[in-house]
């Protein structure tokens, strides 16, 4: 019988509040591995599809709840991706607030890094992770950061960013994304400022890729801390 030369890929998910610095985690662990097979698929770009809506009522949708995502659909997607099968990955339009007509093609890669808030609320999707992070920061810097974020990358005010985060963002956090803590089985103060941690979850990415048979993309790297 001949070997299997497709293993089964790794998947981290990593989660927190909006502002909490996942991306910063999530970017600094595809560095410190680039160059070789990973990719990183955000849950932001699963919101549903709202084209049959008006504006002003996908204004009024809460996106900071488990409903606003087409969870579905990202567990199909992330499950296609497991069995080294392509995506079409769909785009969201902030400043439309709905999904584009656009969507990216994926290929499947040996590390998939799945960064959302609400990533661990859903079972299914935390059944398809091999790690599970959370990263958890303090709320005042999270609103600053999202302040930032919104205003200069997505074309907000800053009081509709306020006004959403005391309306939704914030007690939705409390609801349904900090509950998600108890899933993980990693913890990450500070987010993306936090090298060790950081270090750690690479370390033990590149070991479980060794144990699947990937040991072929480390040849010649240092796997030490």
């Amino acid at each position: 019988m001949g070997t299997d030369k497709h293993k089964q890929p790794v998947v981290i998910g990593v989660t927190g509040g909006s502002g909490s610095g996942k991306t910063s985690v999530s970017r600094a662990i595809f560095n410190q591995l680039a160059g070789h097979s990973l990719m990183i698929l955000q849950q932001d770009s699963y919101y549903n599809d709202q084209t049959n809506m008006s504006m002003a009522e996908r204004k009024a949708v809460n996106y900071d709840h488990p409903l606003a995502f087409d969870t579905k659909l990202l567990a199909d997607q992330l499950e296609k991706l497991r069995r080294h099968e392509p995506i079409e990955k769909p785009v969201y339009d902030y400043e439309q607030f709905t999904r584009s007509k656009k969507t990216i093609h994926q290929e499947p890669m040996d590390v998939i890094i799945l960064e959302g808030i609400l990533i661990l609320e859903d079972e299914r999707l935390r059944d398809l992770m091999d790690i599970k992070v959370f990263v958890d920061t303090d709320d005042d810097i999270r609103i600053i950061r999202r302040i930032e974020r919104d205003v200069k990358e997505r074309g907000r005010t800053l009081d509709s960013v306020i006004q959403q985060y005391l309306a939704t963002v914030k007690p939705m956090y409390h609801q349904f994304v900090e509950p998600t803590k108890r899933y993980a089985d990693i913890i990450v103060p500070e987010g993306g400022e936090n090298q060790v941690a950081i270090d750690l979850l690479t370390t033990k990415i590149r070991s479980i890729l060794i144990a699947n048979g990937n040991d072929k993309i480390f040849n010649n790297q240092d796997t030490t801390i």
